[in-house]
C-alpha cells in the first residue's frame, strides 16, 4: 500500500471517473457564472455543454484559485491518516495557486513535522496537466516512492508538450491574452492562432494560421516534429476541447492515422470550467510527450 497520496487541482481537466480509477486526489478551483459561484467540479454542477452555451450567449465568467486555508483543510485529513503528500499545482505561468499551496504546506509542516509534504509547480494546464498526473500514477503503481516520484517529475515536466488552437478569439480578447485589435482582425480574417505552453508554463502565440483546416494540419505537424521518437511515438496522447468536439475528433483521427504505435486511442476530454472561462468555446488543445519545451 502506498504511504503517500498523489494529488492535483481540478484544472487537470480529466473526468471524475478517470481520477477515481487512477487513485488521483484533486481539489476544486471555483468559477463564477453570471454572479453565481460554483466549484470547478469536473462538470458535476453544470454540464459542460450548458456552461459553454451560456458563455456563447453572453454570460460573464470569473475564476478564483484555491486559497491557502482551503488547501489546509483538504490536506489535513490525509496527514492525520499518516500519509505523506505530493501535490502538483496548475502552472504558475497562468495562476498563483502554487504560492497558496506552498503557504498551506508551511502551515501544516508545523502541525505534522514527521510528514513529507511536497508542492510542485506542474508548469502544465488542462489535460496536459492531466496527462502528467496519469503518468505519475503509472510511476507510483510501478513502485516509486514519494521522493523518487518527485525527482522523476521535476526531471520530465518540460517534456510534456502543449499545443492549442482556437477558432474564436472573442474570449482570448476578453481575458487580455490577445489584444482587441489583433483579435478582431483575426476573427475577420478567419485566423486561428497556434499556441503552446512554454518552459515557464505561459501560453504563447507561435503561429497565425488562416483557416480551421490548415490549423488542424499544423497542430498535428507539431506532434510529428516534436513527439518522442517522431512517428514512432508510443506514449499516450490527450486532447481537450471546449464545445467543438468535431474539431477535436478531426485532430484525433489525423493523429491516429499518422502514429500507429500510440498507447491506445487518443483520449478526448473537456476543457474544464476554469480554463474554459478564459478560452471560451471553440478551443482544441493537444498534449503528448516529446522534446523539452523552450522559451
Amino acid at each position: 500500500m502506498n504511504d503517500y497520496i498523489l494529488s492535483c487541482c481540478s484544472t487537470a481537466d480529466l473526468s471524475k471517473e478517470h481520477f477515481e480509477q487512477r487513485d488521483i486526489h484533486y481539489i476544486c478551483f471555483h468559477f463564477m457564472l453570471d454572479d453565481i459561484t460554483y466549484p470547478d467540479d469536473l462538470g458535476q454542477s453544470i454540464p459542460f455543454p450548458e456552461f459553454y452555451q451560456k458563455m456563447a450567449d453572453g454570460a460573464m465568467t470569473k475564476t478564483s484559485q484555491v486559497n491557502a486555508d482551503e488547501f489546509v483543510e483538504y490536506f489535513r485529513p490525509f496527514l492525520q491518516e499518516g500519509k505523506d503528500i505530493i501535490h502538483f499545482t496548475l502552472s504558475s505561468g497562468i495562476s498563483g495557486v502554487y504560492n497558496s499551496a506552498c503557504i498551506a504546506r508551511d502551515m501544516l509542516a508545523e502541525e505534522f513535522p514527521d510528514r513529507k509534504i511536497y508542492m510542485i509547480d506542474s508548469l502544465a494546464a488542462s489535460a496536459g496537466y492531466g496527462l502528467l498526473m496519469d503518468e505519475l500514477a503509472d510511476k507510483r503503481d510501478e513502485g516509486l516512492d514519494i521522493d523518487a516520484l518527485k525527482d522523476w517529475a521535476t526531471e520530465h515536466l518540460l517534456n510534456l508538450n502543449h499545443w492549442f488552437f482556437s477558432g474564436d478569439l472573442t474570449f482570448f480578447i476578453r481575458g487580455g491574452r490577445i489584444s482587441k485589435t489583433a483579435g478582431t482582425i483575426g476573427n475577420m480574417l478567419n485566423i486561428c492562432p497556434l499556441m503552446n505552453v512554454n518552459n515557464e508554463g505561459k501560453l504563447i502565440v507561435r503561429e497565425k494560421v488562416r483557416s480551421k483546416k490548415k490549423v488542424i494540419k499544423a497542430i498535428v505537424g507539431k506532434m510529428e516534429e516534436l513527439a518522442r521518437d517522431g512517428l514512432n511515438y508510443d506514449g499516450k496522447c490527450y486532447i481537450s476541447q471546449s464545445a467543438c468536439y468535431e474539431d477535436a475528433r478531426a485532430v484525433a483521427d489525423l493523429i491516429e492515422s499518422k502514429f500507429p504505435n500510440l498507447d491506445g486511442k487518443v483520449e478526448i476530454n473537456n476543457i474544464g470550467t476554469v480554463i474554459g472561462s478564459h478560452t471560451g468555446p471553440g478551443t482544441v488543445a493537444l498534449f503528448f510527450w516529446g522534446q523539452e519545451r523552450t522559451e
